[in-house]
């Protein structure tokens, strides 16, 4: 029997939503084994002068507790 647990993470890319969210698990994963999956709870874009200058992305991570 395996225990999981949920975080929640939030990424920002200045590429595009996918981006942010390679680099939000990638990141986390760094210091957390055994990450399973991700949900993408919500999109967001930072505008400056009406332009979208980032993609910041809200994740909850599952992982596999040892």
């Amino acid at each position: 029997m395996s225990v999981a647990k949920i975080i929640e993470v939030t990424a920002e890319s200045t590429e595009s939503f996918e981006s942010a969210i390679r680099t939000g698990i990638e990141e986390t994963s760094k210091s957390l084994k055994n990450i399973e999956g991700a949900w993408v709870k919500e999109q967001k874009v930072v505008v400056n002068d009406g332009k979208i200058i980032g993609f910041r992305v809200d994740m909850k991570l599952t992982f596999v507790m040892e």
